[in-house]
């Protein structure tokens, strides 16, 4: 080969290394941008994701607020059965498998209402760690008025040196309120709980009823107001039952009826218990009436009662057990002596939605 020859064809082995190299930079500078376009269409579309997610958000599933109701303790140190029963309640909900907010005591929390009682009750509950307890008083809470001081009734003496004043302060003492009538809010849900405010030495007439006041009635009425919220449930807590509708009731019933329902009357999703029965929940009776609100009996954890307020079963102690969700309020008869829910206590109330 001439020098000449040998000359051009490193002259084109060189351009084709140029037009090789060339070639490759084009390739790994599409594969860089493709990569890079695949990067930010990772990205781009969050936005529109984003918007898309504020239309309708799904309800929550889990309960939004969960607490435990306990009526008719009737603790007494003259019948240990009581004590015992109260013990397997705590006991059984301190273990539970499942969100309990709060414990309501709707009255009768003693048999006698005497301080050896509540000391009874005081020493029991401190055996626990438990949610924030409240509470309201029953006619049995009155009962130390029938008692001497031999701790022995006395119908002959009444009041045997007692009041029913006496009877409030030392309720108001054991749970630390200024008035016998108050509410609770938790997790954005409120329960009201109103007290009987005067018993057979104030007032012979009421016998074993509940009688609230002109002030506390005026409490319950703007506390209802300013408390309730639309398409929420808003809880109330007697003792005594109601009579029936458009009537007021006497003993063993809230007297003043009348105007306890034309105060709940312009509120949806309000839901009222009662204790005083001690009805079992496995007995026939009805325990849930649908009014313009939902009203339930619950049983007795002291002494549960068959249909003729006889102490069959012994050893039972029911309660009930509220949850609350974003649609519905579920209330459930629990037995603590096994710890089971009964079949014949399940209610699902759906929730009226606000109006828009």
């Amino acid at each position: 080969m001439s020098r000449r020859a040998f000359i051009r064809w490193l002259l084109a082995i060189g351009a084709a290394l140029v037009g090789l190299s060339a070639f490759f930079s084009q390739k790994v500078k599409q594969a860089f941008l493709q990569e890079d376009q695949a990067a930010g269409s990772t990205i781009m579309p969050e936005p529109a994701q984003a918007v898309a997610q504020t239309t309708a958000e799904p309800l929550p599933t889990g309960p939004l607020m969960s607490y435990f109701i306990l009526s008719d303790l009737h603790v007494s140190v003259g019948d240990p059965s009581t004590g015992k029963k109260l013990k397997q309640a705590l006991d059984d909900i301190t273990h539970f498998d499942g969100p309990v907010d709060a414990i309501m005591l709707t009255g009768d929390l003693t048999d006698t209402g005497t301080e050896r009682d509540y000391k009874e009750l005081r020493t029991i509950v401190s055996e626990y760690k438990l949610p924030p307890v409240h509470g309201n008083m029953g006619n049995h809470d009155y009962y130390t008025i029938w008692i001497n001081k031999a701790n022995n009734w006395d119908q002959a003496a009444v009041p045997n040196g007692k009041s029913d004043a006496m009877s409030r302060e030392q309720f108001k003492k054991h749970f630390g309120y200024s008035q016998v009538y108050n509410d609770f809010t938790t997790k954005g849900h409120s329960i009201l709980l109103l007290s009987q405010e005067a018993y057979v030495q104030e007032k012979p007439e009421v016998g074993e009823g509940a009688w609230y006041s002109d002030e506390q009635l005026a409490w319950f009425k703007e506390r209802v107001k300013s408390l309730y919220k639309p398409g929420r449930p808003l809880f109330v807590m007697t003792h005594q039952p109601l009579p029936p509708s458009g009537t007021d009731g006497g003993s063993h019933q809230l007297i003043r009826a009348i105007q306890f329902r034309e105060i709940l009357k312009p509120y949806k999703n309000v839901f009222v218990f009662c204790g005083h029965r001690h009805q079992d929940f496995q007995n026939g009776t009805p325990h849930y009436v649908q009014e313009t609100f939902h009203f339930f009996h619950n049983a007795s954890v002291g002494r549960t009662l068959n249909r003729a307020y006889q102490q069959e079963a012994k050893t039972k102690a029911q309660g009930m057990y509220v949850q609350v969700f974003a649609d519905k309020v579920v209330v459930r008869g629990r037995e603590f002596s096994n710890r089971t829910f009964l079949e014949e206590a399940n209610w699902s109330i759906n929730l009226q939605k606000a109006q828009a």
